[in-house]
């Protein structure tokens, strides 16, 4: 089993800022996810492709998403070690449970879709650095972008990008074509976050 061990000259995050930064990452992803959930927008990763199949099938988000990432955590073990595989397991069923929260606390009338998917591409971005920086991941997708960059030395959002590309483009016989233009426009702010916030090497713990 690889198990990734920071530099030695940076100090490890107390557990009590690893628990903090699992809720705030994880809340932060969620309002963005409610956001293109309320243009009936997409995003990518594994979060987009639980949106495609909530738009087919009607089933809730939230439990779509918690259960495509189950495979992954089989990677994350051998690959990534016991603890970075529980934060994300907790980080992700933080998001499930927050994207359905949401609705229960603020009604969302008049959105600009393109403001909607800009400022949710922002909020997932940010909630996925929170993550990243403290030794987890949204999952699926991010446990392969975590993966590659520790591994092989890719930048994560450059790893991100790339499977969200694939995701967006199958978008496209489901979602009207302005949303999914400005879907795009938000993965791309997205891992426009990731990529020039969490290189390697710079920062871990």
């Amino acid at each position: 089993m690889t198990v990734i061990e920071p530099p030695l000259d940076v100090k490890k995050h107390a557990l009590w800022e690893d628990a903090l930064a699992l809720v705030v990452g994880a809340f932060m992803m969620s309002w963005g996810i409610y956001l293109l959930k309320a243009i009936a927008g997409v995003s990518g990763g594994l979060a987009g492709v639980a949106f495609l199949t909530t738009y087919l099938t009607g089933w809730g988000f939230g439990v779509v998403y918690f259960v495509i990432n189950l495979p992954f955590y089989y990677l994350a073990v051998k690959r990534l070690g016991w603890t970075f595989t529980i934060k994300t397991l907790i980080a992700v069923a933080l998001v499930s449970i927050g994207s359905s929260l949401h609705p229960h606390f603020i009604e969302i009338g008049d959105l600009s879709p393109m403001y909607a998917a800009i400022f949710a591409g922002l909020s997932i971005g940010m909630g996925m650095l929170v993550l990243f920086r403290h030794g987890a991941s949204a999952g699926g997708f991010g446990i392969l972008a975590a993966y590659a960059q520790e591994r092989f030395n890719i930048r994560a959002g450059y790893v991100q990008g790339a499977l969200d590309l694939l995701v967006v483009l199958a978008s496209l016989a489901l979602v009207d074509w302005w949303i999914l233009l400005c879907s795009i426009v938000g993965a791309v702010l997205l891992n426009f976050v990731i990529a020039i916030n969490h290189r390697p090497g710079r920062y871990f713990g």
